[in-house]
């Protein structure tokens, strides 16, 4: 590890695991986030939200090094995650865990295999223990039963609970979760939220989630950050961001369809595409 490397951890707030800094994304020419500054604090969990296309993923994706930012930086338990070779962001995603959008398990493995494949990328553990790892964290989802069923055998909120044993595979101290409920049934919902909470508890994990189901995500969030036009709108516990008065925000928790967010998307009047009488003939 480079010197300047060591001394940034020897640095790193106690508190706070993730911390970013005036940072700037783009995609192409379409800025996404701007001068966004942000803690996740250590052993919580901090619910990423906001309108689509907002930047909530993208936020996942620059913490683990998938995007780079041009400006601002991000700094993972005191380490500049933007400064990291191939080597050294290996050694971070080490440390943290992925739920990604719908599961994404291996179609063409067995559930166990599916656990099994970031022990097997990442350690050199025996048969035996990895065996009895991997029976240990699908029993923690409920499913240590199901070891042997394929993906396509199980339904949308199986797969969405053997794609968070996966997660904590290898005991990691962040774990992101982008979008975990989506297409789940109330049952599932209500399941997979009951266990992202309980397990974060009980392992003492950081947890990141991006989500747009507001009453789950406030029933379990200890922090709450919300995204708009390219940086923060609000941010506080679940309570503290329902009072905001922030027009944005109300539009956001309300569900409104009218507010500064607009339904229709910018572009030509309407004298400009259909003449001067304004609208269709």
């Amino acid at each position: 590890m480079p010197l300047d490397t060591v001394a940034s951890a020897a640095k790193a707030d106690h508190g706070v695991l993730v911390t970013i800094r005036d940072l700037n994304f783009s995609y192409g020419e379409r800025p996404i986030l701007s001068g966004v500054s942000l803690d996740i604090p250590r052993g919580k969990l901090t619910a990423i939200m906001g309108a689509s296309g907002g930047g909530k993923t993208t936020i996942l994706r620059l913490i683990s090094g998938q995007n780079m930012p041009p400006a601002g930086s991000i700094h993972f338990d005191g380490v500049d995650v933007g400064v990291q070779d191939q080597k050294g962001l290996y050694a971070l995603r080490r440390r943290m865990g992925m739920l990604f959008q719908f599961g994404a398990l291996f179609t063409d493995m067995t559930v166990f295999e599916n656990v099994a494949f970031p022990l097997r990328e990442h350690s050199r553990l025996t048969e035996r223990l990895l065996r009895d790892v991997v029976l240990m964290k699908l029993n923690a989802v409920g499913l240590r039963g199901a070891r042997d069923l394929m993906p396509g055998e199980m339904s949308g909120g199986m797969a969405r609970r053997v794609a968070l044993a996966r997660a904590i595979a290898l005991d990691p101290e962040l774990v992101m979760y982008d979008e975990p409920f989506a297409g789940l049934d109330p049952i599932a919902l209500g399941t997979t939220a009951r266990l992202i909470r309980r397990l974060g508890d009980a392992l003492g994990l950081t947890s990141v989630l991006v989500s747009h189901d507001l009453d789950i995500t406030f029933g379990i969030a200890d922090h709450v950050v919300i995204l708009a036009n390219g940086g923060i709108a609000v941010q506080g516990t679940p309570d503290e961001v329902r009072r905001s008065e922030d027009p944005l925000v109300r539009q956001f928790v309300d569900g409104d369809i009218d507010g500064p967010v607009r339904f229709q998307y910018p572009g030509p009047s309407l004298e400009q595409d259909f003449g001067p009488q304004g609208g269709p003939r």
